[in-house]
C-alpha cells in the first residue's frame, strides 16, 4: 500500500454521476472522480476525468429504461473496464440513486468488483421520494439490499428527509445539494484524515478497522465556536437528519478533532464523551487530534461511527436538531484554510 491511500469515488447512473459532478464543482481534493452509466448523452456531460459506458451493445448508450435488470446485465457487459479503472484503490465510495435502472442495477456489480479486488468498499445511496411511486420504491430498496451484500459499510438517505431541511421557497437543486453534503462528508472528511498529519495521527489502517464489513455507517462532521466549541461541533457530527442511521448503538467510531494552538485536552475528552453519550453504548473509539495554524476559535470534529447492526438506529438522544451556529456564519476562519464546500456554503437550516 501507498505511504497515502488511494481513494477512488464512483457516482454510477443517473444520480450517482450528478452527485459526482457536484463534488468535483466543490472541489473536493485527494481523489479520483469517476462515472459509469448507460447514458451516454449524460455520461459524456460529466465533469469527472474518468467515464465508462456501460452496456452499449444491450442499451445502445440510451439508458436503462428504469430496469434494474438492464442496468446489472450493462454492467456485466463491462466488467472488465470496470476492474481496470478500480484497479488500485484502497479504498472505494459507489454513490447512486436507487430506484432507477442503472444506479439500482449496476451499483451493487460495481461494488462486487471494488471488493473483489481488496478495496475498502463504502456505498452511498438515495432512496427515492414516495411520491416518486411505488414500484420505484419497492426496486430501490431490492436495490439496497443487494449493495448491502458487496459493500463494507452503507450509508442511505431517504429523499424524503430533505423535507425536514427545506422550506417550500427552496429552489429543488439546493435541495438536492444537501444530500450531496454527505457524499462530500464522507469523502472529504476520510481523505483528510488520512492525508493531514495530526498531533495524535489517524491513518487508512484506523479507517478500515472501523468500516471494514460493518454494515451500516454514520459519517458527520460538525463545526463549533466560543467556549463550549468542541461540544456543540460533535454534536453537529453525530446528527445527521439525511441519514436512515443515527448514532444510536454504534459500536465503534473514529473521531477526529481539528482546532488551532489553543485546541487542549479537556476539550478533546469533551468531544468524545458527546459522541459515547450519543451512542447510548460502550463504543470502541479511535481518536485523532489536528492542530492547524489557520483554526482560531473553530473547532472541527468529524466522526465515523459503525456497528449498527442487531441495534434501534430509530432515535437519537436529545440534543438539538439544528447548530447553536449558522454554518455560513463561519468568516472567522482563515480562507487558507480546506474547509470542504459543504461546510462553507451551507445555510441555516
Amino acid at each position: 500500500m501507498d505511504q497515502i491511500a488511494k481513494i477512488k469515488v464512483i457516482g454510477v447512473g443517473g444520480g450517482g454521476c450528478n452527485a459526482v459532478n457536484r463534488m468535483v464543482d466543490a472541489g473536493v481534493k485527494g481523489v479520483e472522480f469517476i462515472v459509469a452509466n448507460t447514458d451516454s448523452q449524460v455520461l459524456n456531460a460529466s465533469r469527472a476525468e474518468t467515464k465508462i459506458q456501460l452496456g452499449t451493445t444491450i442499451t445502445g448508450g440510451l439508458g436503462a429504461g428504469n430496469n434494474p435488470e438492464i442496468g446489472r446485465a450493462s454492467a456485466e457487459e463491462n466488467k472488465k473496464d470496470i476492474e481496470e479503472i478500480i484497479k488500485g484503490a484502497d479504498m472505494v465510495f459507489v454513490t447512486a440513486g436507487m430506484g432507477g435502472g442503472t444506479g439500482t442495477g449496476a451499483a451493487p456489480i460495481v461494488a462486487e468488483i471494488a471488493q473483489s479486488l481488496g478495496a475498502l468498499t463504502v456505498g452511498i445511496v438515495t432512496k427515492p421520494f414516495r411520491f416518486e411511486g411505488k414500484k420505484r420504491m419497492e426496486q430501490s430498496i431490492v436495490g439496497i439490499e443487494e449493495l448491502k451484500k458487496h459493500v463494507d459499510t452503507l450509508i442511505v438517505i431517504p429523499n424524503d428527509r430533505l423535507r425536514d431541511l427545506v422550506d417550500r421557497s427552496t429552489p429543488i437543486l439546493e435541495a438536492f445539494k444537501e444530500v450531496d453534503n454527505v457524499l462530500h462528508r464522507g469523502v472529504q472528511s476520510i481523505s483528510d484524515l488520512i492525508a493531514v498529519p495530526g498531533l495524535i495521527n489517524l491513518d487508512f489502517a484506523d479507517v478500515k478497522a472501523v468500516m471494514e464489513k460493518r454494515g451500516n455507517a454514520l459519517i458527520g462532521i460538525g463545526l463549533g465556536v466560543g467556549e463550549n466549541r468542541a461540544i456543540e461541533a460533535a454534536k453537529q457530527a453525530v446528527l445527521s437528519p439525511l441519514l436512515e442511521t443515527s448514532i444510536v448503538g454504534a459500536t465503534d467510531a473514529i473521531i477526529n478533532i481539528t482546532g488551532g494552538s489553543n485546541l487542549n485536552l479537556f476539550e478533546a475528552e469533551d468531544a468524545a464523551e458527546v459522541v459515547r453519550t450519543a451512542a447510548n453504548n460502550e463504543i470502541n473509539t479511535i481518536f485523532g487530534a489536528v492542530i492547524n495554524e489557520n483554526l482560531n476559535d473553530e473547532v472541527i470534529v468529524t466522526v465515523i461511527a459503525t456497528g449498527f447492526e442487531g441495534n434501534d438506529p430509530n432515535k437519537l438522544n436529545d440534543f438539538p436538531s439544528k447548530p447553536t451556529k449558522s454554518i455560513d456564519q463561519t468568516d472567522t476562519i482563515d480562507s487558507e484554510f480546506d474547509i470542504p464546500a459543504y461546510i462553507r456554503d451551507r445555510s441555516d437550516i
